[in-house]
């Protein structure tokens, strides 16, 4: 399904909500029995800010989420902030947040238009400001035409788009997304994740959204949270996360990391046969670097490392290369998309030391 593209900004100006920021203090989570779903949080969200919750399943990013929304409350000692308020022993009904499930939780017997009104008929609005408040919305969403469809009449995007128009119509504080596109194929996924960044920055509201996907985390996050295990691994822009890493777990995690051996001797690091300055103590080392930052050696003076070539898979604008060294593990390589190497070829590697990370 082609996907049109969200209303323009003059459309959106009629809509700008206010930036309210969010504060966490000591937000954890126990369970009865005594699981620990959630380590305390400290986490300020500015006003305005897409900040993304990124992790495997049972980290904790969906408690977080609810906790925010005040679907769950925090372990005694903990307080949820909008602004200056205090809501933490606030029903979700009271904090005026909205809410984008994965399942989209739409009325099936409803129309679009009775779905996108259902927030604002709970709220008591009149009729007529309910009636003119649903058509500006569905005009910003490109759904009018479909005001008087049922719900399974619909596609996934579609679907997607009521669901955001109903969190919306309420002129929520906050906006709070839990993985909304997950259902979606991925062409669908990534053409309105676009324009789901597009419209949360013409409205200036401030949004929290969690997803286990990376891709999205890196497109829509002003600030990525990766968490572990319950707690934080670390808070940071997506440029901070992806390149500087705060230890091991996050390295893996966020795309693709090679793991690169050598020793380090009177400030000289050797990986294979090549050597270039290292600060560090002398020793065996275990550096981190990007497909992206391993490239093919002009020479073999000009390389560090001789392997052979173990896969190798087009990918239109690359090719991404599995590398089996002569010692050590396998190394992904990303070269040019034209590269007509191939299985069982020998290449020489010359690693970036500017791109090398040491990590705990």
């Amino acid at each position: 399904m082609a996907v049109r593209p969200l209303e323009s900004a003059r459309m959106t100006d009629r809509f700008h909500l206010d930036a309210v920021p969010i504060r966490l203090d000591g937000c954890g989570k126990t369970f009865p029995g005594g699981a620990r779903a959630l380590e305390p949080l400290d986490l300020t969200i500015r006003g305005g800010e897409t900040i993304v919750f990124l992790g495997p399943s049972g980290c904790g990013k969906t408690t977080t989420l609810r906790i925010i929304a005040g679907l769950e409350s925090p372990d005694p000692g903990g307080r949820v902030l909008f602004g200056d308020e205090d809501v933490t022993d606030l029903p979700i009904e009271r904090r005026n947040v909205g809410m984008v499930f994965q399942s989209y939780a739409l009325f099936p017997n409803m129309t679009v238009a009775e779905n996108v009104a259902y927030g604002l008929k709970v709220r008591r609005v009149g009729r007529a400001e309910r009636g003119r408040r649903v058509e500006e919305m569905l005009d910003l969403m490109h759904l009018g035409e479909f005001a008087g469809r049922r719900i399974d009449q619909l596609s996934g995007g579609q679907r997607q788009r009521v669901a955001l128009a109903r969190a919306l119509v309420v002129r929520p504080r906050v906006l709070l997304l839990d993985e909304p596109l997950t259902a979606l194929d991925a062409k669908l996924r990534d053409s309105l994740r676009l324009e789901i960044d597009r419209l949360l920055r013409e409205l200036g509201i401030t949004a929290v959204y969690v997803t286990h996907d990376q891709g999205e985390a890196m497109a829509l996050g002003d600030r990525i949270v990766v968490m572990a295990k319950g707690r934080v691994a670390q808070v940071g822009t997506p440029r901070e996360i992806y390149y500087q890493p705060a230890d091991g777990f996050v390295a893996d995690f966020i795309g693709t990391m090679n793991r690169v051996g050598g020793t380090v001797r009177d400030g000289v690091l050797r990986i294979g046969r090549g050597s270039l300055p290292w600060s560090g103590p002398d020793g065996p080392v275990e550096l981190l670097t990007r497909p992206e930052d391993i490239a093919l050696a002009s020479g073999e003076a000009d390389a560090h490392l001789d392997g052979r070539i173990a896969a190798a898979v087009f990918l239109g604008d690359r090719t991404r290369l599995v590398v089996e060294p002569a010692d050590g593990p396998p190394l992904t390589v990303d070269t040019a998309g034209r590269s007509d190497l191939g299985r069982g070829d020998r290449v020489s590697l010359r690693v970036d030391p500017a791109r090398l990370l040491a990590v705990p």
